[in-house]
């Protein structure tokens, strides 16, 4: 539960967290998904599609070109699929919009990004593999002009100092059952509720898809782990000014390939709330079939617990992911999860957000009551 603990103030030295001012200025996006532009790997088009909308011209695949990106994905509505960067009128940046565990960039899209550097477009990358380090890329760049940002690439140096934030700024972390479950979604989501009720609310993004969309936040998984913690204590510090911060999660507690990262969030960012996400019917870890999903109510103890074990923190919400799910499934499932949890629970992408958002303001309250 939570307590009235402080932690002790120190000072803080400031480092940017902005990726360029340019990844808000682009208005005229076309999305590389070339031979990946499905849900299992398109997990960056599918986010910029929801929530970048009206500056994305197009989607470039020529497995698909001739389609709108709603058929040959399921999400975007009309936004065509194309062949070539011939067939749009002036696109400013190629944003290569898949997401995998390696962050490998694939030999197919490497014509495509050739393509768009020689007509001077800047070309967007959230992989590991950094395209700023392409000698033939670089020098074909210098030449027409084109910029050549990698979401990740960052200088992170700073370890945690278990520093003390404005009290009236309420953090609230999305946490995961598994990976890519709908953490990103649910805090933007809840950002948007509260900015709708007139709040003063910011969403602070951990992940490349992330900030891509919001221009800025830190690529927590490309951090040099000593720095995790300290990259999130510093993202944290420079946006405090805000009444609520929606902190992106990242990987899970227990998945054993990913639990650093999220052990890294959850001491440096410091939430007095977490928002517990799960995709229902998932059948076992993603990546690794061999693994079973732990239950939603270990899960809850075990992240209030790591968490608390920096700050005062408790589990006050769900969000399901009810993508496997009909409409009569989705609210058996939810008052299945309320009964055993005592918790609000929402589907975000059906729902909105609403419910947690009235969990986030009913935290503050409590927190703001503290002496």
């Amino acid at each position: 539960m939570l307590t009235d603990q402080q932690p002790a103030a120190l000072e803080l030295t400031d480092h940017p967290v902005s990726h360029d001012d340019r990844l808000k200025s682009y208005h005229r996006i076309v999305i590389l998904t070339e031979s990946h532009t499905n849900a299992q790997y398109a997990k960056t088009a599918i986010g910029l599609l929801k929530y970048r909308t009206y500056d994305i011209v197009a989607v470039l695949d020529t497995q698909h070109a001739g389609k709108n990106i709603q058929t040959a994905l399921g999400h975007g509505g009309e936004i065509p699929v194309i062949g070539s960067l011939d067939e749009v009128v002036e696109p400013d940046a190629l944003f290569i919009g898949i997401s995998f565990a390696g962050g490998r960039l694939p030999t197919a899209m490497r014509s495509a990004i050739h393509s768009a550097v020689a007509r001077g477009i800047d070309v967007v990358s959230g992989l590991h593999d950094f395209i700023g380090t392409d000698t033939d890329l670089n020098e074909l760049a210098s030449q027409t002009g084109a910029q050549l940002i990698d979401i990740r690439a960052n200088h992170h140096r700073d370890v945690a100092q278990h520093a003390e934030f404005r009290r009236e700024c309420l953090r609230i972390h999305t946490v995961g059952q598994d990976c890519s479950v709908g953490k990103m979604v649910t805090s933007i989501e809840i950002d948007r509720e509260l900015k709708r009720r007139n709040l003063d609310s910011k969403f602070l993004a951990t992940g490349q898809t992330g900030i891509m969309i919001a221009g800025e936040g830190v690529p927590i998984d490309c951090v040099v782990s000593d720095f995790v913690n300290g990259a999130a204590e510093q993202l944290v510090h420079q946006n405090e000014q805000h009444d609520f911060l929606l902190i992106e999660g990242q990987g899970c507690i227990v998945h054993p390939s990913f639990s650093g990262v999220t052990t890294g969030l959850l001491h440096g960012s410091a939430p007095h709330g977490l928002i517990l996400c799960y995709e229902a019917e998932r059948p076992a870890t993603k990546n690794l079939d061999h693994v079973p999903l732990k239950s939603l109510a270990d899960l809850k103890k075990l992240y209030e617990t790591m968490a608390s074990a920096r700050f005062p923190c408790e589990v006050i919400g769900v969000g399901l992911n009810g993508r496997r799910l009909n409409k009569e499934q989705i609210e058996a499932e939810k008052e299945k999860v309320r009964e055993e949890l005592g918790l609000p629970v929402c589907d975000v992408f059906q729902d909105g957000a609403a419910v947690l958002a009235d969990a986030v303001l009913e935290l503050r309250e409590r927190v703001l009551a503290w002496k």
